[in-house]
């Protein structure tokens, strides 16, 4: 099992249906716009932006994408993230709904000034 394992952005987005494909590049990419400088990797087995310490995860589930591990970011956006299910270090972005890059560009811009 062990070797199944990604061990890049491309192969994990790569390893799932065509339709959830498209919404991970597309988070990829709004990353990668707002941190062009930042490089991937996969942590804890998921795509990872990484830009002097881990920014922000993400990954695809059966009826989500969850963002993870920006607490002060969603605190400070937490009425904008009202209309998602999220706690202090995860956001869902259903499948269903289209992906709020204008929102995702402010968390990420938002997590580089909190890293310096």
């Amino acid at each position: 099992m062990e070797d199944n394992k990604p061990t890049s952005i491309s192969e994990y987005i790569a390893s799932y249906p065509f339709d959830i494909q498209e919404r991970l590049q597309l988070i990829r990419e709004t990353f990668q716009k707002v941190v062009p400088h930042a490089t991937e990797k996969i942590s804890y087995g998921i795509p990872t932006i990484f830009h002097k310490k881990n920014l922000v995860h993400f990954a695809a589930y059966k009826a989500h994408i969850g963002i993870y591990a920006m607490p002060e970011a969603n605190a400070a956006f937490k009425e904008e993230l009202s209309k998602y299910k999220f706690d202090k270090r995860s956001i869902q972005l259903p499948h269903n709904e289209p992906i709020p890059v204008a929102l995702l560009e402010r968390l990420i811009e938002f997590r580089v000034i909190e890293v310096g």
